[in-house]
Order: structure tokens, then C-alpha cells, then sequence
């Protein structure tokens, strides 16, 4: 069995006219996740300040919250805009991710999924950017390490994950590993950005790339790296917006890509952490492709589900 966390009040968070990360971003997730077998499908729960806390200062929680406005949206950066839905959507971002791996932890399934919207990891420690406030994944690591001693996060969307790198960039405990598009946004993610504790392994693709490059580089570098952690949980930074019909970068990944990733980390976490996966989405930006690779991904975790 695979837990789906998601809900409807993510379409509460409303992005301007013409924005990418938009509404229909998720009803695509959602409806293409329609009708695949061993999914438990749960309301994201409300996560608290005191979860984002774990990340996050309480004086760039409080700006976040008091920036809502009573209508239209207010601009946090000429990229992140919110509305008065947009403080529960990311309260339950939160709080899904958080219970994602409380369930993982304790038995209830193999793998969680969460289909959330504001991405997070691009929200740095008191800056949000890139389309996001908090940063979720980031979050759900400080939340697997009140049981776990060691974690890793595997981020293979399109745009490196500076939110994500600057959150865990002093945490021992934390492995951040990262293939993405250079040159693209944010324009950080090299691969002399190492962590503080030898913890981030950046792995950057030129454009154009496919698939074969794709999978060399994680077998060349992600998968050792993560094998010599031992890691007792896998969390994913599922963004799909490596696709090749994005319009947002240049990569050159298929569906078939998707699913040789998920796989190949499902088999790292059977090997190194009991099968523990929790998976949050990020970007992807084509609606279809975005659609069916979500499905794709979602169907590899579900094969692992118990």
C-alpha cells in the first residue's frame, strides 16, 4: 500500500493569470493518479508552526503569515505570489509531509506520496523564492530524525534545490543529493557546494540531456554516495519538470525516466532503509507530462507498497 496525502485546499492557493505553478497543476496529478490499484488516498492534514519551526525561524513564519492578504495577491518575489487560501495550502504541505513520514515510521506503509501544492525547495531559511514558502521536504527530513538516524533526499527536479541545500547545509544527519539543469534557476547547485558536513552531492546536467546521461550520472555518483550513507529513510523531491515537453528548462526525460529513477531509489531504500520512501511533489509545468509522470512514479511506489 502507498498513502496519497492531498486535498483540495491547495486550490486555494491561487496564482496569478498566466502563472506556471498553477491550480490545474494538481487536478492534472490527481486525475492521472485516478483508478491505479493500492493507493490510500488521505486528506493532508493542517501542519503547525511549530512543525515549520523545525526549519525555519519564527520571525519568517510570522512575515509569511502576516504578508496574506484579505484579497488579490501579494508579491513576496517577482515569482511567489499568495493569496488569503495560500496559508492553509501551505500549512497542509506542512503537515502532510510531516504525516507521510510519521506513517512510513511507524509501519503503516511502505511509501507515502504527497501531492501538495506551493512546492518548497526552493524556500530558503527566511527567504521564499522560486514559487515557494516553506520548505516541505527539508521539514519531513527534521521530522524522520525524531526516530531516524540518518536520512536522504533525493531532488531530481529540473531547478536545483537551493531551499532544500540551505535548510540541511549544517545537518549531519541529512544527505542532500541533487541532479538538475545548469544553466537554469536558481543558478546555484554546483558541484563544489558540498554542505557543511561533506552532505550535498550536486550533480549538474547541460541541457539536452536525456535519459542515458540521466541514469550514468546517478549511477556514478547519487547511488554511491547514498549507499555509503546508509540512510534509514528516502525522501524524493519529485519534481517533473525534467520532461522534455517543459516549457520551463531543456531537459530531455520521457515517463520512462521517471520510472527507472523511482525504481532505482526504491531499490537503494530496500537495501539501506527497510524500503522507507516519502515522496513530495515540486515543479512540472506541461500539463500532460506532468500528469503522466506522476502516474509513473506513483505506480513504481505502489509496486513497493505492502
Amino acid at each position: 500500500m502507498t498513502i496519497v496525502y492531498t486535498s483540495d485546499t491547495f486550490d486555494g492557493h491561487v496564482t496569478p493569470p498566466g502563472h506556471p505553478e498553477r491550480v490545474e497543476r494538481l487536478q492534472a496529478v490527481r486525475a492521472a493518479l485516478q483508478g491505479i490499484d493500492g493507493l490510500d488516498q488521505r486528506e493532508a492534514p493542517l501542519g503547525t508552526e511549530a512543525d515549520i519551526a523545525r526549519c525555519h525561524p519564527q520571525r519568517y513564519i510570522d512575515r509569511v503569515r502576516d504578508a496574506m492578504p484579505r484579497e488579490g495577491w501579494v508579491s513576496l518575489d517577482g515569482d511567489t505570489h499568495i493569496v488569503a487560501g495560500s496559508w492553509d495550502a501551505a500549512l497542509k504541505g506542512v503537515g502532510a509531509n510531516v504525516a507521510a513520514v510519521e506513517a512510513v515510521v511507524n509501519g503503516e506503509a511502505q511509501n507515502a506520496f504527497v501531492a501538495c501544492r506551493p512546492p518548497g525547495h526552493h524556500a530558503e531559511r527566511e527567504t521564499a523564492m522560486g514559487f515557494c514558502l516553506f520548505g516541505n521536504v527539508a521539514i519531513a527530513a527534521q521530522r524522520a530524525l525524531d526516530d531516524l538516524d540518518r536520512v536522504a533526499i533525493i531532488d531530481f527536479d529540473v531547478h536545483h534545490g537551493n531551499g532544500t541545500q540551505d535548510l540541511v547545509w549544517n545537518e549531519d544527519r541529512v544527505l542532500f543529493a541533487s541532479t538538475h539543469q545548469i544553466p537554469l534557476y536558481p543558478g546555484t547547485g554546483a558541484p563544489d557546494e558540498r554542505g557543511a558536513h561533506d552532505n550535498v552531492i550536486n550533480v549538474p546536467l547541460n541541457p539536452g540531456t536525456g535519459g542515458a546521461a540521466m541514469r550514468q550520472a546517478y549511477e556514478a555518483v547519487v547511488f554511491p554516495a547514498v549507499r555509503a550513507f546508509e540512510p534509514q529513510m528516502i525522501l524524493i523531491s519529485a519534481g517533473f519538470d525534467a520532461h522534455a515537453d517543459d516549457p520551463l528548462a531543456n531537459l530531455m526525460w520521457t515517463e520512462a525516466d521517471f520510472t527507472w529513477v523511482t525504481r532505482a531509489i526504491c531499490d537503494f531504500a530496500d537495501e539501506v532503509a527497510e524500503g522507507r520512501v516519502v515522496s513530495t511533489l515540486e515543479g512540472g509545468y506541461d500539463l500532460d507530462a506532468l500528469g503522466a509522470s506522476a502516474a509513473a512514479h506513483v505506480r513504481v511506489l505502489t509496486e513497493r507498497g505492502r
